[in-house]
């Protein structure tokens, strides 16, 4: 496995890690078997960064990654959680809290259910925009005097915001989504991270799977599946977005490889401080992931998908409006 290193400071993972969301929630039915089959596939693989959250469950894939880690060596991978997003009843709603007792009681609740004594990477999910940055990155960095967290991350935080952030406590990572569809953070926050030495980590590198061509209607989701209500698979939207994934799907006919191989090559390539995150709770997908990395993309192949997918190319928003209000903060 390629490595990289998470900014100028921080720990080295391998090139592509693993997003475990899915694994409990979100993305239609679950399987914990072949959850927990596909945690120990990436490890042998020399997959390193493993990425959850308190809110996936919720606290569900925190419970399951500590069930599914238990008895591995500590060494062998490198955790990170988030905190910071509320849920409620309205599965479309989201509330946020980054007041310091807050943070701090929401460590300590993820250590127990991960079963560990550091997280490794410690993210604040979204910028609450009612506690100052400072105040919530005050809190986090006595986390890490604690020896209770070792790095700490922002997630779609907003350029000056991390600016703010970085003045109190190094930051080590940036995570925020970036594909071919998504590529709005490449003049602003990712410009900043280099600027500040700060890693980027890209989660939903496949367009929410859009990008792997295998999604032909909205019904090949599952009734439970979160992207029905996502906008890009709206009506209209869906259409258009079809047509982008298709582009993708034609240049990797003509490069040998899959598409969703391509996607990833394609993020791999925006420069060696960029780690993808794509998410998978099956072994066949993860080992098709892992393959991008034997995908080089050539100069002009990389043009080819600029043009084709310039900034602002994908049909609809990222996310329903309530949550589209929590990002770029």
């Amino acid at each position: 496995m390629e490595t990289r290193r998470l900014g100028a400071h921080g720990p080295e993972v391998g090139a592509i890690g693993l997003g475990c969301m899915g694994m409990s929630d979100f993305y239609g039915p679950l399987d914990e078997t072949e959850a927990i089959a596909t945690l120990e596939r990436a490890l042998e693989q020399g997959v390193t960064l493993l990425d959850t959250a308190d809110v996936y469950g919720p606290h569900t894939n925190e419970e399951l990654l500590g069930r599914a880690l238990r008895g591995k060596p500590r060494s062998s991978y490198l955790l990170a959680t988030k905190f910071g997003i509320v849920r409620g009843s309205d599965p479309l709603l989201r509330g946020v809290n980054g007041r310091p007792e807050y943070v701090r009681a929401c460590c300590d609740a993820s250590l127990k259910r991960l079963g560990l004594e550091t997280i490794d990477l410690y993210y604040q999910h979204r910028v609450d925009p009612s506690t100052p940055i400072e105040d919530t990155v005050g809190a986090m960095a006595e986390l890490v005097r604690a020896g209770k967290v070792r790095y700490l991350g922002l997630s779609e935080a907003a350029p000056a915001t991390l600016r703010r952030a970085h003045a109190v406590h190094p930051i080590t990572a940036l995570q925020s989504e970036y594909s071919l569809w998504t590529r709005d953070h490449e003049t602003g926050s990712l410009r900043a991270c280099r600027e500040l030495g700060i890693g980027f980590v890209a989660y939903s590198p496949l367009g929410r799977g859009f990008l792997t061509g295998r999604f032909k209607t909205i019904d090949d989701l599952s009734r439970d599946d979160w992207r029905r209500a996502a906008p890009r698979f709206q009506p209209g939207n869906f259409e258009a977005n079809l047509e982008l994934a298709r582009h993708v799907a034609e240049l990797a006919a003509e490069k040998g490889c899959t598409p969703p191989q391509l996607a990833l090559a394609w993020v791999l390539a925006r420069g060696k401080d960029v780690v993808p995150i794509p998410g998978t709770k099956r072994v066949r997908y993860l080992d098709e992931n892992l393959r991008a990395l034997e995908v080089g993309l050539e100069g002009h192949e990389i043009a080819r998908l600029d043009r084709l997918f310039p900034v602002g190319a994908a049909k609809g928003e990222r996310y329903p409006p309530a949550v589209v209000s929590l990002i770029d903060r």
